[in-house]
């Protein structure tokens, strides 16, 4: 069993079409109403079929009240660290404190060099995010003597003034499936954020093993690193395989990978609005109910390190 013990959150991941901006909009204020937690984009900035994700969030912060926001994930190479822990701060001091970030390493590397970025081998690219993150984390502290410092190979800051720092510690979740990218969420990230269509299931455990070993080498405790996880399903009145079928289907092999493989946030892939309105109203309530259950049954894991909730 491998229960992190973070209390559990549900979300969206819609497409952001620019066809119909507005459509996009939407479903995310849909996705408030029906009383989960967060709602996410992808980035493909290289990709003219979709709004500019960091347009979209900002706009979607404006348009509703409660629900976090967050790139799901954020094209690294093409969003320079130094502009974008500006732009985060001031997203999350504008929405009150709603906005994580999850942040890839790229791919599609044509469109990526199409639009003026250098090609990056899959080892440059995790050592370029590690120098991105550690740029982000120096911006936000405020607190810190002298200006932000990093002397990468791909990323250079060299005195720039700190801040605004953010109105609460934004999280930095990574989409990440292979080892390097694995071991960099064990030692600096809040959260692993893999979709599930890419990483199946028989790999979770190894998956959580790496980011495991990677934390504890780092000296931190595995369980402040949320596991969160992008599902697609459909709802349907027989079992047609995982994730497709009842609710009540549904809450029992969630259930299982919040007990075994220890994910506790699940992000719902798609553009449908009534599944976002069952995901809501009959899955998660369902789901944090049947967690607690066996919590209290088999005794409650530690508090994580980190917040309980996505920040």
């Amino acid at each position: 069993m491998t229960d992190y013990g973070h209390d559990l959150a549900f979300g969206t991941f819609i497409t952001p079409s620019s066809r119909h901006p507005e459509e996009v909009v939407a479903l995310a204020q849909a996705t408030e109403r029906a009383g989960l937690d967060l709602v996410t984009f992808q980035d493909h900035p290289y990709q003219p079929a979709f709004l500019d994700t960091w347009t979209l969030l900002a706009w979607v912060a404006a348009r509703t009240e409660r629900v976090r926001i967050a790139p799901n994930v954020l094209n690294v190479p093409l969003r320079p660290p130094a502009v974008l822990a500006r732009a985060a701060a001031s997203l999350d001091l504008l929405s009150g404190g709603r906005l994580a970030l999850g942040l890839g390493a790229g791919a599609f590397w044509d469109g990526i060099a199409a639009m003026g970025a250098p090609r990056l081998t899959a080892g440059q690219a995790v050592d370029a995010l590690a120098e991105a993150i550690e740029v982000l984390r120096q911006t936000w502290d405020v607190g810190a003597r002298g200006g932000v410092r990093v002397d990468g190979a791909h990323h250079r800051v060299r005195g720039a003034k700190r801040g605004p720092a953010p109105a609460h510690r934004i999280e930095l979740w990574l989409g990440a499936y292979r080892p390097r990218m694995l071991a960099l969420t064990g030692r600096r990230a809040d959260g692993w954020l893999p979709t599930l269509a890419y990483l199946p299931r028989e790999r979770f455990a190894d998956a959580n093993r790496r980011i495991d070993a990677a934390a504890q080498a780092a000296g931190r405790d595995p369980r402040e690193i949320r596991r969160l996880l992008n599902v697609a399903g459909s709802f349907a009145a027989g079992d047609r395989g995982f994730l497709q079928g009842p609710p009540a289907q549904w809450v029992e092999q969630l259930l299982e990978l919040v007990r075994e493989h220890g994910f506790s946030t699940f992000i719902l892939a798609g553009d449908d609005p009534e599944a976002i309105a069952r995901f809501g109203a009959e899955v998660a309530p369902a789901l944090r109910e049947a967690v607690a259950r066996e919590r209290r049954g088999g005794g409650e894991p530690a508090a994580p390190a980190a917040g309980p909730a996505p920040a």
